[in-house]
């Protein structure tokens, strides 16, 4: 039974789940945008929600998997544990285990291509190889700084206009769209993904501040590696600026001081770049990157209800 409920603990190890507040966060900035709009749809959301998830938890899977294969998870790792390079599942399992959330995601997904259509297809299918490629294939991503970038876009930019779209999409009818109907994707709605993409992107920023060293050893050049801690301090401070300016858009565009909301969250943001300035060690950064993922979502929960107010 022990051994039974290890193995269980371990597979909740790789999903790790203290990430999912990165796929959780845009589907909820996405819904307080679409009740605001009067287009929210249920369904599209909650399937905007499961296959955000399931891309997240599939992400999760290769990340350990490749790292683990290329010789990146090392015995000085300081971060969360790795369930392949730790030994606790076999890497063929693990690896299953990817395209088999993969091809869940991929399943869900088709009935959001029956209501956004084309985009939906290249959004959903872009993602998928954007989760591999962050850490596998012949130019993994995360291994030459572009990961930054991936999230930035993909857990940010792309799945917050996506859940929105894939809701107005719903209302608009009228067949299989082959492009977004008008007033599908909006301004409104790329303002609203930039917060969620900046914060999203400091969860990175501080892995990759707290792995810089060993990155630095076995070749992942993150761009912690290339540029050092300051570069890296600089764009955390920087992508927080982004997040707590966003709003005052909102405001500015007559979605009344509610759209504020979100700035309650400060305290908290300052707590932890306070820690993310001064700490490279995985004791400290650790309990920072959770309190990234913790702040991201509950800026989120803010937004979207400053948005629907």
């Amino acid at each position: 039974m022990a051994t039974e409920v290890s193995r269980r603990r371990a597979w909740v190890i790789a999903a790790r789940p203290q990430t999912l507040p990165a796929a959780a966060a845009p589907v909820v900035v996405g819904v307080g945008l679409a009740l605001d709009a009067g287009v929210f749809a249920p369904l599209p959301a909650l399937a905007a929600l499961v296959g955000a998830a399931l891309i997240q938890i599939g992400t999760n899977f290769a990340n350990d998997y490749y790292d683990a294969v290329r010789g990146a998870d090392t015995d000085d790792r300081e971060g969360f544990t790795r369930v392949v390079a730790s030994g606790l599942i076999d890497p063929a399992a693990v690896k299953r285990a990817m395209w088999l959330t993969f091809a869940t995601a991929i399943a869900v997904g088709t009935y959001l291509v029956a209501v956004g259509g084309v985009p939906i297809l290249v959004i959903g299918l872009a993602s998928v190889a954007a989760g591999i490629a962050y850490t596998g294939g012949p130019y993994p991503l995360g291994y030459h700084g572009l990961g930054d970038l991936f999230v930035f876009v993909f857990f940010g930019v792309i799945a917050v206009t996506g859940t929105y779209y894939v809701q107005a999409a719903a209302l608009v009818g009228g067949g299989v769209p082959v492009a977004p109907p008008a007033g599908t994707v909006t301004t409104a709605a790329l303002v609203a993904s930039l917060p969620v993409a900046a914060l999203s992107t400091n969860i990175l920023v501080v892995n990759n501040v707290r792995d810089r060293e060993e990155d630095a050893r076995t070749g992942k050049r993150t761009l912690a590696v290339r540029f050092g801690y300051r570069f890296s301090r600089a764009q955390y401070l920087a992508l927080l600026a982004l997040a707590y300016l966003a709003p005052f858009w909102f405001l500015a565009t007559g979605y009344g001081i509610v759209a504020l909301l979100p700035l309650t969250t400060l305290p908290l943001a300052v707590d932890v770049g306070r820690t993310v300035l001064r700490e490279t060690d995985g004791e400290a950064l650790n309990p920072a990157l959770e309190s990234t993922g913790k702040l991201l979502a509950a800026y989120a929960a803010a937004f979207a209800v400053g948005l629907a107010a």
